[in-house]
């Protein structure tokens, strides 16, 4: 497949580009929705033996969501500057140490959106969070054990990854 155009057909909050592409001699078009560059943390405070995560409501699922910690990598930003970045302003912690852990696609039949997900320890908490009113967050903080976080039923992908890596770490001890 080789992409012979690219024109951008929406610039709002997110951008969507029509492609035109060839493949095995046929021409056609598909949206590319670009969405960009996003890092997300597993946060565990050694403190307190508990899982940090956020609860916020989300457009795409148009609900409520228990998440991890995620956001968005700022033009010019190391991907490691914007996690520590996202987890002091959505749950008030610095970050003790912090591990990369995988890197993947959301949702690559689509969207541009590429993810990397991290392993952060914290021990104590700065502020209270919430996230920044002027990107009109709301979030709230969920406190979990190990057990809470291995039962969370969730709908959020990034979180599901990050859920079976903190399974699969405390079988391997």
């Amino acid at each position: 497949m080789k992409i012979k155009n690219r024109e951008k057909a929406y610039n709002g909050y997110f951008k969507i580009y029509k492609l035109t592409v060839e493949q095995e001699g046929e021409t056609f078009t598909r949206e590319q929705f670009d969405r960009g560059h996003a890092v997300a943390a597993l946060v565990f405070d050694t403190e307190r033996q508990e899982y940090v995560l956020t609860k916020q409501f989300r457009i795409g699922s148009e609900s409520e969501l228990v998440e991890i910690v995620a956001g968005m990598v700022d033009e010019g930003e190391e991907p490691e500057t914007s996690i520590k970045r996202e987890i002091e302003e959505e749950i008030g912690y610095h970050v003790d140490k912090l591990e990369l852990l995988h890197t993947f696609y959301s949702s690559p039949g689509g969207s541009t959106e590429h993810v990397q997900l991290y392993y952060a320890e914290v021990s104590h908490q700065q502020h209270s969070g919430g996230g920044n009113s002027h990107e009109h967050e709301h979030i709230q903080i969920v406190r979990l054990s190990a057990e809470e976080l291995e039962a969370l039923v969730s709908q959020d992908a990034k979180t599901i990854v990050a859920q079976q890596w903190a399974r699969l770490r405390r079988l391997s001890r």
